[in-house]
């Protein structure tokens, strides 16, 4: 399958013509919209975002992952396989987390270039072509030349910040696997741990390890975002205890 990650947002015709490329060169293959809501111009959160959700995806699939903001400049274009999934998109950090985070990762720089591509759409122009024939399984390697490591290189270890705000309010972190007893805090707050948002009364906040494995603060029926005045970005203290 090929999988969609980007901040290009769902009101915009960004998405409809990325995937109307896709049909045209893979039209066979599935493809999963994952999220078009990652935080803008921020590929520092977005690769926190995608290492924590690449596990979820069979291996073999192609994650076409564009958070972008220096489209255009000559900052490359790469080809990552980490964990047995592809990746493809620019060389700003973005696909620095997951390349790190396996021992069997293989890099490539785009070196193609197609007719008529856009100074500001090389998600549809680029991105996706390349995407498009490895999963076809159709290799470019005519179109790649082989990377010994990325120009930028985002701290692989968690990051102890909100890296996303969903539509509920509830503020992800890049932080995994936190133990029950952990003490959590965010702007000035003490967060109590939950499983789950039903063992706490409506309206109380909390954190909790999410289905992804990164820690979560929420609050019950309610926006932690709101409640809590939190945004992406914002520092997350943890503190184990043992």
């Amino acid at each position: 399958m090929i999988v969609l990650f980007t901040d290009f947002g769902v009101r915009d015709p960004y998405v409809g013509q990325v995937k109307a490329r896709l049909a045209e060169h893979a039209p066979a293959q599935l493809v999963v919209d994952l999220l078009h809501e990652v935080p803008d111009f921020n590929p520092h959160a977005g690769a926190h975002l995608l290492a924590a959700f690449a596990s979820g995806f069979q291996p073999g699939s192609v994650f076409l992952a564009v958070v972008d903001p220096g489209v255009g400049t000559p900052r490359d274009a790469v080809v990552v396989l980490a964990g047995g999934r592809w990746f493809v998109g620019p060389d700003n950090g973005l696909l620095s987390v997951i390349a790190a985070r396996h021992a069997d990762t293989r890099l490539w720089r785009i070196t193609w270039q197609p007719d008529g591509l856009s100074a500001t759409f090389h998600g549809r122009d680029l991105f996706a072509l390349i995407a498009a024939d490895i999963a076809r399984g159709e290799f470019p390697s005519d179109k790649l030349s082989p990377l010994d490591k990325l120009s930028v290189e985002f701290e692989a270890g968690d990051l102890a910040r909100v890296i996303y705000i969903d539509h509920y309010g509830n503020a992800w972190t890049g932080v995994r696997g936190v133990p029950q007893n952990a003490r959590v805090s965010a702007a000035g707050e003490l967060f109590k741990h939950s499983e789950s948002f039903g063992f706490v009364g409506k309206g109380e906040g909390f954190w909790f390890n999410n289905s992804v494995g990164l820690l979560e603060l929420a609050v019950n029926r309610g926006s932690a975002a709101a409640d809590f005045g939190l945004k992406v970005g914002d520092p997350v203290q943890v503190q184990r205890l043992n």
